[in-house]
């Protein structure tokens, strides 16, 4: 039986649930033998070996770039070699990245965090992969195939036509056709340099407006490097709260956490597999999920989700789009009349556009911004519909360009005002409309500050 398996037919041999044994040998020809962290899929011609020490392994393959990688299937136990020449190493970049982080979920899970710290990606040309002969045990029944779950999901996205909608769909998809129950979409605030959340399911608290630093943890590093990070073991340097507190730390911010909305999460989450969401050649946000299985993410959930990443980039892009040249007004607008009741106090901060409704912190930054400027119309024209056009020129707001998800913040505003108070609603009232209304009289305060 002719045996000559590809780089990709032996993919499960490189998701390191069995150390793989490396041989290499020194100018002189004395060889050397040892086990090796990661073995991880580059592309189809190149893996990448994981550089933790200067040992003897390193030392060789500097004098001597030849060496002989053996791996074992984890499920069947069929045995493989790969003959590899070393090329370079990366020592920053999206793959470093992902094997940084997958190592510190091995090192965490093997409670040697402080020993497993990742120096460089040595990156090696696969010259020959061949199949050793040996007992092996029949291959479990192969799971369900994803790419009949991803044409159902991308038949959910094209049949929306607003974002609230889109993300719903994507979201409940996600549980319904890959069980992956919990999920959660952010988006990136260009100017801040942050990723909000806009859209969460599973998890008791939504988290929708919570807030998360670029290059921490494992969605902050899959924004920054617009690569997939996937880490199988719980790993505490990837922590959400560890991410979002030593940001504020250093940014000398401890003080704001008062108005910080709680990130939604699991408390453990053993499996995590964070995507970029992309679109035009730009970073628009990140698709996560997680669980608190170990190894319940693998190279073809990684696939599936990056597909299911770009279908949701160029949805959104379009309908945010779509939603700012639609939205004409059709004839007078309605007034909005006096109301009853205690006037509501809503507190007003410029220096970074947060919004308290009395005590209750609302929301801040661009949305933050946003909700202010329709209040204070409302007061000023007594109007309660507006169009997403109009807020994009509106000289008092002066928001950036069309990259700033304008009907993504109007969407966070929406669910937040859904979640935090029962006096104010805004609500949808057509295509790239939307229609504000008061239950009880509002005063404005705006608050200086410094």
């Amino acid at each position: 039986m002719n045996r000559r398996p590809s780089l990709d037919s032996i993919r499960p041999c490189l998701e390191g649930a069995v150390p793989a044994v490396i041989a290499t040998c020194s100018a002189d020809g004395t060889p050397n033998v040892t086990q090796v962290s990661q073995v991880h899929y580059v592309d189809a011609g190149h893996v990448a070996l994981s550089f933790q020490f200067f040992n003897k392994t390193r030392e060789n393959i500097l004098a001597n770039p030849q060496a002989t990688v053996f791996l074992l299937h984890p499920q069947t136990s069929a045995r493989y070699r790969l003959a590899l020449l070393y090329r370079r190493t990366e020592t920053a970049g999206p793959l470093f990245e992902s094997m940084k982080a997958k190592l510190a979920g091995i090192a965490s899970s093997a409670g040697m965090s402080e020993v497993f710290r990742l120096q460089g990606a040595d990156i090696y040309q696969v010259l020959e992969v061949e199949y050793v002969a040996g007992e092996e045990v029949p291959p479990e029944q192969c799971a369900p195939c994803h790419i009949a779950s991803l044409r159902r999901l991308s038949q959910r996205l094209a049949a929306c036509a607003e974002l609230a909608g889109l993300l719903e769909q994507c979201l409940q998809g996600l549980a319904d056709e890959l069980d992956m129950p919990q999920a959660m979409v952010l988006l990136l605030d260009g100017p801040r340099q942050k990723l909000y959340t806009v859209a969460s399911h599973g998890y008791p608290l939504s988290g929708i407006g919570s807030e998360f630093p670029l290059g921490r943890g494992i969605i902050g590093v899959a924004a920054q490097f617009r690569a997939p990070i996937r880490i199988a073991h719980l790993a505490s340097e990837y922590a959400y709260s560890r991410a979002i507190h030593e940001h504020l730390a250093e940014a000398a911010a401890a003080d704001r956490l008062e108005t910080e909305i709680a990130f939604p999460g699991l408390a453990e989450a053993h499996s995590q597999l964070s995507v970029p969401i992309l679109a035009a050649g730009r970073l628009l946000g990140v698709l996560h999920v997680e669980s608190a299985q170990p190894h319940r993410f693998g190279y073809d959930e990684e696939d599936c989700l990056m597909g299911l990443a770009s279908l949701l980039g160029a949805s959104i892009l379009a309908l945010q789009q779509g939603a700012e040249e639609a939205g004409e007004e059709e004839g007078e607008a309605p007034r909005s009349e006096p109301l009853p009741g205690p006037p509501l106090l809503v507190r007003y901060y410029p220096v970074n556009s947060s919004v308290f409704l009395g005590d209750d912190y609302l929301i801040k930054g661009v949305a933050g911004a946003i909700f202010w400027r329709l209040l204070g119309l409302h007061q000023e024209q007594r109007r309660c519909e507006f169009s997403n056009r109009e807020l994009r020129i509106d000289p008092a707001l002066k928001l950036p360009e069309l990259d700033d998800n304008l009907e993504a913040r109007l969407i966070l505003l929406q669910r937040r005002l859904a979640e935090r108070s029962r006096d104010i609603l805004l609500e949808k009232c057509g295509r790239g409309r939307l229609r504000l209304l008061l239950r009880r009289p509002v005063l404005l305060q705006q608050i200086a500050t410094g």
